[in-house]
Parts: C-alpha cells; sequence; structure tokens
C-alpha cells in the first residue's frame, strides 16, 4: 500500500503540473517569460511542484533502488498542510469561479483533490510515534506567506494576481487583507490539527506500551 501510494502521488502530481503547463501555453497570449512566472506564482502549482519532488525523491529509493527511505515526519506535515490548504481554499474560494472541461478537468481535480487526499492519506500511514511541535508551525507558516508577499508585490506592478480573493485591483486592498488574514488562520488552524494529531497518536503508543 505505501508503494503504491507513493507511487501514484508522484505520477499525478507530475502530471498534473506538466500538463497544466502544457495548457496555460496553449491558451497564453503573453510572452513564453511572462507565461513562465505567471504559472510559478499559483500556489496551486507550486506546492503540487514540491510534491513531485519530494515523492519522486522517494519513491526512486523505495520502488527504484528498492532501499528503506527515512521519513522526515516534519517535513512531510509541512506539506501535507501546504496541499491540504491548496485542496480546501479551492474547494471553498475558487471551485465555483469556473467550469473546466475535458483535459484541464482531469488536470484541475488532480491538482485540487486527488493529490491532497493522497498525500493526507500517507501522512497518516507515516503516523506513528513522531511528536510534533506547535512551536513547527511559524516555521512551516514561512512558506506561505512569502509566497503571498511575493504575488502582492508583484501584482501592484505587473497587474496580474493568480487568484481573485488577491486581486487588490478588483476588490481592493482591505479585502485583500482580510482574505489572506483568513487564510493565515485557516493555515494555522490545519496545521494545529496535524501536530495534534501526531501527539495523541504517540500518547496512545505510550499508553499502550505500559
Amino acid at each position: 500500500m505505501r508503494k503504491i501510494i507513493i507511487f501514484f502521488i508522484a505520477i499525478f502530481s507530475v502530471f498534473a503540473v506538466a500538463f497544466q503547463f502544457k495548457l496555460m501555453l496553449e491558451n497564453s497570449v503573453q510572452s513564453l517569460l511572462e507565461t513562465i512566472v505567471r504559472f510559478l506564482s499559483y500556489f496551486t502549482i507550486l506546492t503540487n511542484s514540491i510534491v513531485a519532488v519530494y515523492f519522486l525523491g522517494i519513491g526512486y529509493k523505495e520502488i527504484v533502488k528498492k532501499l528503506p527511505s527515512r521519513i522526515n515526519f516534519d517535513t512531510l506535515t509541512a506539506i501535507t498542510v501546504y496541499i491540504t490548504i491548496v485542496g480546501l481554499v479551492y474547494q471553498v474560494m475558487l471551485r465555483h469561479t469556473w467550469n473546466p472541461t475535458g483535459l484541464q478537468k482531469i488536470v484541475d481535480e488532480l491538482l485540487h483533490s486527488v493529490n491532497p487526499l493522497l498525500v493526507i492519506a500517507f501522512w497518516f500511514l507515516n503516523l506513528k510515534n513522531d511528536v510534533l511541535s506547535y512551536k513547527a508551525i511559524s516555521r512551516w507558516l514561512l512558506y506561505p506567506l512569502l509566497y503571498l508577499i511575493y504575488v502582492l508585490i508583484r501584482g501592484l506592478f505587473s497587474g496580474f494576481f493568480p487568484y481573485p480573493f488577491l486581486d487588490m485591483t478588483a476588490i481592493g486592498f482591505s479585502r485583500v487583507i482580510q482574505n489572506c488574514v483568513v487564510i493565515t488562520i485557516l493555515f494555522l488552524m490545519i496545521a494545529a490539527v496535524f501536530v495534534r494529531l501526531s501527539r495523541r497518536q504517540s500518547a496512545m503508543k505510550s499508553s499502550g506500551d505500559k
């Protein structure tokens, strides 16, 4: 089961990111450089790319080399939190904004639904005696905060905002800040849930060993 999940996460994430880039190139009226920059301005793409690299590394070692890989549970949890945010924000704030069809529909579901669920499943498979610290959440928050700062500053100069809830020209600065606060709170809550689950599992294991 473990190797099967690793395999599918690696394949699905690479496929989804690659074909999303292909679709974006086909529909873009921007220069190649600008298209690439915009493509890499989506949190969904960046996070699924992180997932792809991470699970390709694990898959290469465990499936190709047939060697055991030691999972850094802190790193795995951070990635799981990020991809969970991708899934939740899409389902709640973005799914209703468009209706993709064909290949775009498949890619869309892989990026925002299938991959998040598979990574969460893999996280639970590795939930053993690892005790995560709530202090780690502040470190995990660095990536999404830097992302928000980047896209907002670039958007002010380029006029391009990857998501409608970050579009200052359309909804105003104060509304965007409110949205960022809500997303940050959501991140903290989700991260806290994962930390709590790890600590609960460790406590149950310790009680069972007595």
